[in-house]
C-alpha cells in the first residue's frame, strides 16, 4: 500500500515536469550547429562555478548517501561524516594542485592523463577498469539502493522502481554535459531543501515539539554513543572507521582518489577556465560541509526514536535486541514521519539526487568509452557526430547493464542488514590506492615510468585483492594490539579496508619508485608533464574561503572527538 498521498505525487510530477522543461530549454538554448563531442561531453567553456560546484554535489549525493550513509549514521553515528567534511578539504588540495595541471596539459579525460603522461597501454588498461568500477559497482549500487528507498517510501514494485530510475537517468543524461549541469542546480536546490525539512522534523520530534535546538540537545544526550569523529579500536564499528586513519591515513586516499583521479567527478570542472573550476570546486567544498546536516543527522535521530520508542516509526526491522538489523531503511522511515506535501517534497529530493548521480556516472562512461577506447581502438577517424552518437548509444548500454545486474545481484550484496555506503566504499578501495598512486607521481615526479604505472595499476589490485583474503589463510590476531586487525562479525581478525588502502598505496609508491630508478639508469626517459609553479598560486578569495573551511574542520574536530 502506497504510503504517499495524491498531493505528494503532484508535488512530485511539478519537480518532473520542472527539472524536464529546463532541461530542454537548456539542451536547445545552448545546442550549437554542429555537434562536438567535447560540448557534449564536457560542455566546453558554459558552465558557470556556481553550476559546477552545484552539479558535483548532484552528483556525489545520491543513494548512497542519502540512504547508505543516513543508515550509517543510524549505525555508526557522527564519525560517518568524515566522508564529507574531510572531502571539503581534499576538493581544497585538488583545486590547488590537480586542477592546474589537468587544464594546462589540457587534459580532458582521466585514461587520456595516463596516455599523456605514461602510454596508451596504461590508459588503455585503466579505461576498461574505470567502466567495470562505475557500472559494476557504481551505476548498479546507485540504482539499486535508490529503487529501494522509493519502493520503500512509495508502495511501488522495486522492479518498477529500478526501471523508472533508470529511463529518466537516460532522458536527463542523453542531453549531455550541459543540461547535467543546469539541471543539477535545480536537483541539488531540492536536495538540499528536502533534507534540511526531514531533518527539522526529526529534530523537532526528539524535542516534542519545542524546536530544532532542543531537540539537538537531547539528540546529542540521549545518542551520545552515536557522537564521536574518531573510534577506539575497541568500538565495534572500528572495523568501518580505524580511528586515526580518517584524519592521517586512508580516507585521504579514498578521497584525493576520488575527487582528483576520477572521471566522473573531475570532467564537471574540466571544461571551464582554472579561476571558475576553482570557484566551482570551493563552491562544492561547502556544500559538502552541510552534507552531514541532511544524510547523517536524520539517521541518528532515527536511531535514539526507534531505542526511545518514541512513535511514529516501526522499528521492528531497524533495530531489536540483537543490534542493528536493516541500516538502509533509516531514511525511508524517517520520511515517512513527514506531512503531506512535504513528503512529495523530500521524496523529489531523493529522487534528484540519485537521477543526478544516475546521469553523471552515465555520461562519464559514455565519455571514456567513446574518447579512451572506441576512437583509439576501433575508429580513429571517428566524425564528431559518430562520437556523440556512439556516447548516446553507451549511455543507454550501461544503463541498462545496471539494470541487469541490480536486478540480479542487488538483493545479494545490499540488501538487508547491509551498509551500501560502505559496500561501495570496500569495493572501490580496491583500485584506489594504484589509481592515486600513479596519478600523484605521474603529476610531480618526472622520473615516474610507464611500467611503474602498470605496476601500480594491476599490482595495486592484486596486493588488495590478497589483503582482504588474507585473514583466511593467517591469523592476524596479533595486530589488534597496535590497531591494524579487528575481529569481524564472524570473529576472524582482519585489517580495517581504509587501513589496507594505506598499506596498498605504500606498496605502489615503493613499487613504482624502485621500477622507475631500475630503468632510468637504463636510460628510459619518461614523458613529463608541463608544471610551472605559478600555476599553483590562488587568489585572495579562494584563500579566504579554503581558510574558513579548515577553521570549521578543526572546530568540528575538536568539539566531537
Amino acid at each position: 500500500m502506497s504510503s504517499l498521498h495524491k498531493y505528494d505525487y503532484i508535488v512530485f510530477f511539478i519537480y518532473f515536469v520542472i527539472v524536464s522543461s529546463y532541461g530542454f530549454w537548456i539542451y536547445y538554448k545552448k545546442k550549437t550547429a554542429s555537434a562536438d563531442s567535447k560540448d557534449y561531453f564536457l560542455a566546453e567553456g558554459s558552465l558557470t562555478w556556481w553550476a559546477i560546484g552545484a552539479s558535483l554535489i548532484a552528483s556525489n549525493i545520491s543513494a548512497e548517501q542519502m540512504i547508505g550513509m543516513s543508515g550509517s549514521g543510524f549505525k555508526l553515528g557522527l564519525a560517518i561524516s568524515a566522508y564529507e567534511w574531510m572531502a571539503s578539504a581534499t576538493l581544497i588540495i585538488v583545486a590547488v594542485f590537480f586542477m592546474p595541471v589537468y587544464l594546462k596539459n589540457k587534459i580532458f579525460t582521466m585514461p587520456q592523463f595516463l596516455s599523456q603522461r605514461y602510454n596508451e597501454k596504461v590508459a588503455m588498461i585503466m579505461a576498461v577498469f574505470w567502466l567495470m568500477l562505475y557500472i559494476v559497482v557504481n551505476l548498479m549500487s546507485i540504482l539499486y539502493l535508490g529503487a529501494l528507498a522509493i519502493s520503500g517510501i512509495s508502495g511501488l514494485d522495486l522492479t518498477a522502481c529500478i526501471l523508472a530510475l533508470a529511463i529518466f537517468a537516460i532522458f536527463i543524461t542523453l542531453g549531455g554535459m550541459k543540461v547535467i549541469g543546469y539541471t543539477d542546480v535545480i536537483q541539488v536546490f531540492f536536495l538540499i531543501l528536502g533534507g534540511l525539512v526531514a531533518t527539522y522534523i526529526a529534530l523537532n520530534l526528539i524535542s516534542g515539539g519545542q524546536g530544532i535546538v532542543k531537540g539537538f540537545g537531547l539528540l546529542r544526550t540521549g545518542a551520545s554513543e552515536h557522537f564521536h569523529l574518531i573510534f577506539k579500536k575497541d568500538n565495534p564499528n572500528y572495523m568501518d572507521l580505524p580511528g586515526l586513519s580518517v584524519l592521517i591515513g586512508g580516507m585521504w586516499i579514498a578521497n584525493l582518489s576520488y575527487w582528483g583521479c576520477n572521471q566522473y567527478i573531475t570532467q564537471r570542472a574540466l571544461g571551464a577556465s582554472l579561476p571558475v573550476a576553482r570557484s566551482g570546486l570551493l563552491f562544492a567544498a561547502f556544500l559538502k560541509m552541510l552534507m552531514p546536516v541532511i544524510v547523517v543527522i536524520p539517521g541518528i535521530a532515527v536511531y535514539l526514536i526507534v531505542k526511545d520508542n518514541m512513535g511514529g516509526i516501526n522499528g521492528s526491522s531497524l533495530l531489536t535486541a540483537s543490534g542493528v538489523q536493516d541500516p538502509n531503511k533509516a531514511y525511508p522511515a524517517l520520511l515517512g514521519l513527514l506531512p503531506i506535501g512535504l513528503k512529495g517534497l523530500s521524496f523529489a529530493a531523493l529522487t534528484a539526487a540519485i537521477v543526478a548521480s544516475l546521469a553523471g556516472k552515465a555520461n562519464s562512461i559514455a565519455t571514456i568509452f567513446t574518447l579512451d577506447i572506441y576512437k583509439k581502438a576501433f575508429e580513429p577517424n571517428a566524425g564528431e557526430q559518430r562520437m556523440v552518437n556512439v556516447g548516446k548509444i553507451t549511455v543507454v548500454v550501461s544503463m541498462l547493464i545496471a539494470v541487469l545486474l541490480s536486478l540480479a545481484v542487488g538483493d545479494l550484496l545490499m540488501g538487508e542488514g547491509k551498509q551500501g555506503f560502505q559496500y561501495i566504499q570496500e569495493y572501490t578501495g580496491f583500485v584506489s590506492p594504484g589509481i592515486f598512486a600513479m596519478f600523484i607521481l605521474g603529476f610531480f615526479w618526472k622520473k615516474t615510468t610507464s611500467n611503474a604505472a602498470l605496476f601500480a595499476t594491476i599490482g595495486g589490485f592484486v596486493v588488495s585483492v590478497i589483503l582482504k583474503f588474507l585473514p583466511g589463510w593467517i591469523d592476524l590476531s596479533g595486530l589488534y594490539e597496535y590497531g591494524w586487525a579487528v575481529a569481524n562479525s564472524s570473529g576472524v581478525f582482519e585489517i580495517p579496508f581504509m587501513d589496507r588502502m594505506l598499506i596498498v598505496f605504500a606498496v605502489c609508491i615503493l613499487g613504482m619508485y624502485l621500477i622507475s630508478i631500475y630503468e632510468n639508469k637504463k636510460g628510459i626517459v619518461p614523458k613529463g608533464l608541463e608544471i610551472d609553479v605559478k600555476m599553483f598560486k590562488v587568489s585572495t578569495s579562494f584563500a579566504i574561503g579554503a581558510l574558513i573551511i579548515i577553521t570549521l574542520l578543526v572546530a568540528l574536530y575538536s568539539a566531537f572527538w
